[in-house]
């Protein structure tokens, strides 16, 4: 809003005060109200370089949403990072707890009952194959990725569309960079014509 009134406002001064200043010295032909025009034709141009700034100023705010977006969506893939590390986590913690009660209780049995009868010894046997099963459990669980494949592939869609965004957004940058620029060449040539016809 600040822009617009900036450009509406410079657009009336542009035509009803300066050419007043430049018609007084034209018709005076005092240096003096030639150097008034030529001051106010200066301000004219200041004041367009202030609103062409706020212009750059308003494109770098509009610039933050996708990088705060970017911050955020890394937070919550670290989040979910965490929370992933913590569910597979503790349960692994609390299966090698039971393995090692139930490994020391075996151990104790098999001291205790070394001198039984055959009922024992099968009783052994099934404690064992019980612990391998337990054991090639807990590794086939051990070795479970942590992240599946679905979820490195969206991060990774993700982070192409962010460089996309950035790459786009860079471009448009330089392209209307390169529009001021030539826009002020034009703005800076037609005031130095300007400016020779109130010197004449």
């Amino acid at each position: 809003m600040y822009i617009i009134a900036g450009k509406l406002r410079l657009n009336e001064l542009r035509e009803t005060e300066l050419p007043k200043l430049r018609q007084k010295a034209e018709q005076s032909g005092l240096p003096e109200d030639a150097q008034a025009a030529n001051d106010y034709a200066n301000l004219l141009g200041s004041f367009e370089k202030k609103l062409h700034d706020l212009e750059l100023t308003r494109m770098i705010s509009v610039q933050m949403g996708p990088q705060i977006r970017l911050i955020q969506n890394n937070d919550s893939l670290m989040a979910e990072k965490i929370q992933t590390s913590i569910v597979n986590t503790i349960p692994l913690w609390k299966s090698q707890m039971v393995l090692a009660l139930g490994i020391a209780h075996t151990q104790s049995a098999m001291e205790a009952q070394r001198a039984v009868t055959n009922l024992t010894n099968e009783l052994l046997k099934k404690n064992a194959e019980k612990l391998k099963m337990a054991t090639v459990e807990s590794a086939k669980e051990s070795e479970r990725g942590i992240v599946d494949i679905e979820t490195l592939e969206q991060t990774n869609q993700m982070l192409i569309d962010t460089m996309d965004e950035v790459l786009t957004i860079q471009k448009e940058g330089r392209e209307k960079r390169r529009a001021a620029e030539q826009q002020l060449r034009s703005i800076e040539g037609e005031l130095r014509r300007k400016l020779l016809e109130v010197r004449q």
